[in-house]
């Protein structure tokens, strides 16, 4: 086990790597009452296509697929997984993403316990025909839900438009007609190959001793049998570099017409530039459109917005993207003006003074993020899937340079790289 210490925040961090390829990573924090564990696969909903372990050609599997695992994996023969975390007062939940799934549990009692039957559950896989068909009438639900939900449609709308091929661009949950496709063989097929120990990290936080819990881990992975590590290869489409649709509509009930923007980007390969265009990205969207930017007040000033503008920026391997926008009277307005305020980034250069005070603002905000349990080991996930350590990111920060910042921001929107969605009632009418 290697043991790290971070001064400049006061955190010591152990890790290790399993014979059988598990990531552990231990974040103690005495000084908490609770404990969280993340126990997350690389595994999400845009690996639709790769070659099983074992296996010798590529398949493709139905969408929404992970998703599905996610919830079957807490249906056991013979106990309810969930009772066993209330049995301690602990609470557990699950989530499936683009990229990964994630299974976890918070506790101030019975941490070796639950830390157990965390790993043991999700590595404790049991299907039936029976059960799978049961299940595709809940999540039928939950698809029909998310359906109804403008914000929902407004989002995978506009990952539409940016995207023509990417698996990106579906919704996560799949479809009514894809999740009847799903059989018990699909889910084994996907269990086997992406929930492999080699593809999985375990990160606990809080109230804890490091040496126990990895004590407790090892001999527990000790005990169980694995198939022999086996690079995973998956397969995904070439996508373009210019969005699908630079317009897009959606028509459904509601009060209030929405707009996005979206703009399309490429990751870097680069862990270090990955990292640090992701912090400028969501600096740049803070400080044009936060309620304190210069953008906002202008849109908001013009009546193109109700107060509520939203905006985020996602980078993964595979992937990136930031979307702009919210609810408004004038969605065609609205998208006219972003547009021409993304145009303005091709000349904008960054004063000194404004820079630094945005790397303080986005400073605070990590550090505050460092207060609560699961926002770090979320967040240690996340980076460590992107082969870069969380607890590099205050010093990486620092050393950004207003150089750095206004390449970027010069250089961020392309030819092509802007798509807008648009929600709009069914009986609504533009004011022009």
């Amino acid at each position: 086990m290697s043991k790290r210490e971070y001064k400049q925040i006061d955190e010591t961090v152990y890790r290790e790597t399993l014979p059988n390829g598990l990531q552990v990573i231990l974040v103690p924090n005495q000084a908490v009452s609770q404990t969280y564990a993340l126990f997350t696969t690389e595994y999400g909903s845009i690996d639709q296509r790769f070659k099983p372990i074992g296996g010798k050609e590529l398949i493709t599997v139905p969408d929404g697929i992970a998703h599905f695992l996610e919830h079957k994996l807490f249906e056991k023969e013979g106990y309810d997984v969930f009772q066993e975390f209330t049995k301690t007062g602990a609470s557990a939940n699950a989530y499936t993403s683009f990229t990964k799934t994630a299974y976890l549990y918070s506790a101030t009692t019975d941490i070796e316990r639950n830390t157990k039957t965390l790993i043991d559950f999700v590595q404790e896989p049991y299907f039936s025909e029976e059960s799978v068909e049961n299940e595709k009438g809940i999540i039928e639900q939950e698809i029909q839900m998310y359906d109804d939900q403008p914000d929902w449609r407004a989002f995978f709308g506009i990952l539409g438009a940016m995207y023509e091929k990417h698996p990106v661009r579906i919704d996560i949950a799949g479809t009514v007609e894809s999740i009847n496709k799903i059989t018990k063989d699909d889910l084994y097929t996907c269990y086997q190959t992406f929930y492999h120990p080699s593809n999985m990290i375990l990160t606990i936080t809080g109230n804890f001793d490091p040496d126990d819990m990895l004590e407790l881990v090892r001999e527990n992975q000790a005990g169980k049998t694995f198939a022999d590590l086996e690079e995973i290869q998956r397969h995904y489409p070439e996508e373009p570099i210019e969005v699908s649709q630079e317009y897009a509509s959606i028509d459904m009930p509601v009060a209030v017409p929405k707009c996005m923007i979206g703009i399309k980007e490429v990751p870097e390969k680069d862990s270090t530039e990955f990292v640090k265009n992701d912090l400028i990205a969501s600096m740049l969207l803070d400080y044009f459109y936060s309620k304190s930017g210069h953008y906002y007040q202008e849109l908001y000033d013009l009546d193109l917005i109700d107060g509520n503008l939203g905006f985020e920026t996602e980078r993964q391997s595979q992937f990136a993207y930031s979307i702009i926008g919210g609810n408004t009277e004038n969605p065609e307005r609205l998208a006219k003006k972003v547009k021409e305020q993304l145009a303005t980034f091709k000349d904008y250069q960054l004063r000194r003074e404004d820079f630094e005070r945005m790397k303080r603002k986005a400073m605070g905000q990590i550090i505050r993020g460092m207060n609560s349990m699961s926002r770090i080991a979320s967040e240690v996930t996340y980076y460590e899937m992107n082969g870069f350590d969380y607890f590099e990111l205050l010093p990486t920060l620092d050393d950004l340079t207003l150089t750095e910042a206004n390449q970027f921001l010069n250089n961020w929107i392309k030819d092509h790289n802007v798509a807008v969605l648009q929600v709009k009632g069914k009986t609504t009418s533009e004011n022009k």
